[in-house]
């Protein structure tokens, strides 16, 4: 049995979530007439505070579906250098839109809005026009760091004040709420859009919402579809999203513990690691491959992001004593290296 710190997209579902789609109503999606999808959609947006909502497959598509409603082939899309958006979806946005990524430095993944405006390029025919700012929150690649909500209303007072539509890529916005102690509504209330996963530390086996506009959901209707996103019974993975909802939102914050514990007991064994805001603790480790293989024969799964940094993420498959286990691994390939 391995401890598996790779991502929270390896959680299970849980015997009470297991139960709940099985006894899911279902219909046909595409039509609309799909009970669960329906109601897991009217939670969500109730929880972001947006008028309406999609259920889609996957984050990416989520993502990919909001740039195409937002954008027209040839913008610019601006966005954290290391975002998910431009980082790990497949090239999409210049596939699927037609769109000129604008790449903005950060700090631990966080934009600073001096920057964000630094990018906006002249209203002249030369450039491809800034129509789009995407912000990621939690930030991955920034260690799961969380946006200040200062700084959050000064990129939509940005965003407004120059035309630009927003997006939030709230994949993990439940993280986020918890840790800054906001509500996800107060956090999304300025973007045009937003999308959070159920299938990362909620626990579902798939899908994503994207929430915004009655206008603009319907406009995502028919980009999903285009996609090949539209699903029929798909009750029975809302019924999954909708135990998420209900469930596994509040006790994100053992997932934050169990991150800071890890991290306590790294930097006690001598391991540089950054201190987390939420859910990842990123570590130093020079020969990072090496070490992921040496965790994985000592029964720790992890990611390497970099030739020098190992990424590991709690989630609700991971108690104490996996995390215990974790630190044990960790001491022992410090102290005794490849043994």
């Amino acid at each position: 049995m391995y401890v598996d710190l790779r991502s929270d997209t390896v959680t299970r579902p849980c015997p009470a979530m297991r139960r709940a789609m099985a006894q899911a109503r279902v219909g046909d999606d595409v039509f609309g007439d799909d009970p669960s999808v329906n109601r897991l959609q009217e939670m969500a947006a109730e929880l972001v505070g947006k008028e309406a909502a999609i259920f889609l497959p996957s984050g990416t598509m989520a993502n990919q579906v909001a740039l195409r409603c937002h954008t027209e082939p040839g913008d610019r899309v601006l966005l954290e250098e290391k975002s998910h958006v431009l980082a790990f979806e497949a090239g999409a946005p210049a596939v699927i839109s037609g769109v000129l990524p604008g790449p903005v430095p950060s700090v631990r993944g966080i934009m600073d809005p001096d920057d964000v405006l630094r990018a906006i390029p002249p209203q002249n025919v030369h450039f491809a026009p800034a129509t789009l700012l995407c912000v990621e929150n939690t930030s991955n690649r920034g260690g799961g760091s969380v946006y200040p909500l200062d700084v959050i209303d000064a990129l939509t007072r940005l965003g407004h004040s120059q035309g630009i539509r927003l997006h939030l890529d709230g994949a993990r916005i439940f993280n986020a709420a918890l840790a800054s102690s906001t509500s996800p509504a107060r956090i999304a209330r300025d973007f045009h859009t937003l999308s959070f996963c159920l299938s990362k530390g909620l626990g579902a086996p798939v899908g994503s919402l994207l929430c915004g506009t009655e206008e603009t959901i319907t406009k995502a209707r028919r980009v999903r579809k285009m996609l090949g996103g539209g699903m029929r019974q798909a009750g029975f993975l809302a019924a999954a999203g909708i135990y998420a909802l209900e469930h596994n939102v509040s006790r994100l914050a053992l997932d934050h513990d169990m991150a800071h514990r890890l991290w306590e007991g790294l930097v006690h064994t001598g391991w540089e690691a950054q201190e987390p805001e939420t859910n990842m603790v990123y570590v130093d480790a020079p020969g990072a491959a090496g070490t992921v293989a040496r965790l994985r024969d000592a029964g720790v799964l992890a990611i390497a992001t970099a030739p020098d940094r190992i990424r590991l993420v709690t989630h609700l498959d991971v108690n104490r004593e996996g995390i215990e286990a974790a630190i044990a691994a960790f001491a022992k390939i410090r102290t005794y290296g490849s043994a």
